[in-house]
């Protein structure tokens, strides 16, 4: 099997050595260049394409949105962003998805020891899904080896014969990875003001889910913002995970609220799309409908299937529509799915669900 091949592109020799570390302990992923500037990139991707480049957006010379927008437009490459923008919660990191970028990754923690294993992880299965990313050229889809990885038994058990609470209120479950991003949008846009309580995963770095949350709410008449524990899901609104912490359906008594907490990588993935859909199921079961969109990984397809035996309606992304169909896939592949819809779809049906 022919490697992934990466060019990393980043001003400083510190995180260029650290992405170089990681990706190659990976013997699917080969670097086959390291660049400080957009123009010393450029010079090497004449030599050779890469599969996948790593690209800071705060650089000399060139910035990397202005770099980004001419690979896109020129020769388009799939690009994953690292930079302390994802940090920040810039809007620069949105405008670089709106470019074209894949996904975006914080670069502390690149070079964090102590987040190291995790960000090897999560890395790697970035760059993988970068690979596959559907993008004006076809690139060739290539066999991924999934590794060992934690499910969504570690942070809530599962139960059998959950007894659920008799609620008029109704819970939709969103969970999305690369592409996500934008198909959220097309989503959203859809949506009635007046729709169900919407909760949403999408795999992102810290601090940068709250400036998607703000960017959505500026965009549409729902009430978008970045889920706080205890925050009351209710009509018209949507609640995004935080970036770094899972997300779950929980009831007080009263209402559906969300609770916020720690805990390891769940499908390599925090928030996990599988604990959110394994609380809905428990929690809300038959009031209830769960959403999958692209993505890389099987995150949510296990999670899906347990909202379907719960009695909830279940939607999976089409293959045409998707960016990476890996999670849809898999949740096709599991029977989880009771339906197959294009992204243009969705909104109708969260519409027709209430």
């Amino acid at each position: 099997m022919d490697k992934i091949k990466v060019l990393i592109v980043d001003d400083s020799p510190v995180v260029r050595q650290a992405i170089s570390a990681i990706l190659s302990s990976d013997r699917e992923i080969e670097i086959i260049g390291m660049a400080s500037n957009p123009f010393e990139a450029a010079d090497l991707i004449k030599n050779q394409i890469p599969d996948v480049i790593t690209l800071d957006i705060e650089m000399p010379k060139m910035d990397g949105l202005t770099f980004l927008k001419k690979i896109m437009s020129q020769h388009p490459i799939p690009v994953v962003i690292i930079s302390r923008v994802a940090e920040k919660g810039s809007d620069k990191a949105l405008i670089a998805l709106e470019y074209g970028a894949v996904d975006v990754i914080s670069k502390t923690q690149m070079i964090s020891h102590h987040l190291m294993d995790e960000s090897k992880i999560m890395l790697c299965d970035i760059i993988k899904a970068a690979s596959n990313a559907k993008l004006k050229r076809i690139a060739p889809v290539k066999s991924i080896v999934v590794e060992p990885k934690l499910s969504a038994d570690v942070i809530l058990s599962k139960k059998t014969n959950t007894s659920i609470l008799a609620l008029s209120e109704k819970v939709i479950a969103i969970g999305a990875s690369t592409g996500g991003t934008e198909a959220i949008v097309a989503v959203l846009k859809d949506v009635n003001v007046n729709c169900s309580g919407v909760l949403i995963v999408q795999h992102m770095p810290e601090f940068f889910t709250k400036a998607f949350a703000d960017r959505l709410n500026e965009m549409f008449a729902l009430n978008v913002k970045e889920a706080e524990n205890g925050d009351i899901v209710q009509k018209g609104k949507v609640l995004i995970a935080p970036g770094n912490k899972h997300m779950l359906l929980k009831y007080n008594g009263i209402n559906f609220v969300v609770e916020i907490k720690d805990g390891p990588l769940v499908n390599r993935h925090r928030p996990s799309v599988d604990v959110l859909f394994r609380s809905v199921s428990q929690t809300a079961g038959c009031n209830s409908m769960g959403i999958l969109l692209t993505g890389m990984g099987d995150d949510g397809a296990r999670g899906l299937l347990e909202m379907k035996e719960a009695g909830a309606q279940t939607i999976a992304q089409d293959e045409k529509t998707s960016i990476v169909f890996g999670m849809p896939r898999e949740a096709i592949a599991l029977g989880a799915a009771q339906k197959i819809a294009p992204l243009q779809l969705i909104g109708i049906h969260i519409n027709n669900f209430g």
